[in-house]
């Protein structure tokens, strides 16, 4: 049975929901799954993307899965306890922790560890040197890691960090190994996509 990864992301733009699918396929193409890709499905807020993925559990004619960003820290080693303390979302029946993926604290913390694929999107007067230096990318605030990102770009060719814009573009640029050897919920992720989904 084939697999949908409903991701919160894209907004409510179509042309942006296009890159958020494109940007996704990029990464988990170079992350050895070509050939075997789930399907992808932007759906904007992290509300909808649950609600999306509880609807897609009723059809049954697809493995769902959901990846959101975690908003935070986690505190637990099971997604769904993390969404349930902070969003009040329950786990369906019928799903177990490998069905739930969290982008630990948010997506753009997967950039900080691929610096040449940032500097090689920003250009001349890109300020790598002026990222946040904690190697467990998890740990570094949300909040700080989008910050860093507007900082380091602004005497760049591209000024700014823009998040519509610029962050599907980068994430299908950076390098999966390097991402999931810094942040361990991306190596859960990718894991449960090579095994071939959720496992009964």
């Amino acid at each position: 049975m084939s697999i949908t990864l409903y991701v919160e992301g894209g907004g409510d733009d179509k042309a942006t929901h296009i890159r958020c699918r494109k940007g996704f396929r990029k990464f988990l193409e170079k992350a050895g799954l070509e050939g075997r890709l789930p399907r992808i499905k932007a759906c904007g807020g992290r509300d909808k993307a649950y609600r999306n993925f509880k609807t897609a559990l009723d059809a049954g004619d697809r493995i769902p899965m959901l990846l959101v960003d975690a908003e935070g820290p986690v505190r637990a080693a099971d997604p769904w306890i993390h969404l349930r303390d902070r969003d009040g979302w329950d786990r369906p029946n019928g799903t177990g922790d490998e069905h739930c993926h969290l982008m630990v604290q948010v997506m753009e913390s997967w950039f900080l560890v691929d610096r040449p694929a940032l500097v090689a999107f920003y250009g001349q007067g890109f300020q790598a040197s002026a990222l946040p230096g904690n190697p467990n990318v998890e740990q570094i605030p949300k909040a700080d890691v989008l910050r860093s990102l507007v900082h380091t770009a602004r005497n760049s060719s591209q000024r700014s960090y823009d998040k519509g814009s610029h962050s599907f573009e980068i994430l299908g640029r950076i390098d999966p190994s390097i991402v999931e050897s810094a942040a361990p919920f991306a190596k859960r992720l990718l894991d449960v996509l090579r095994a071939g989904g959720p496992q009964p």
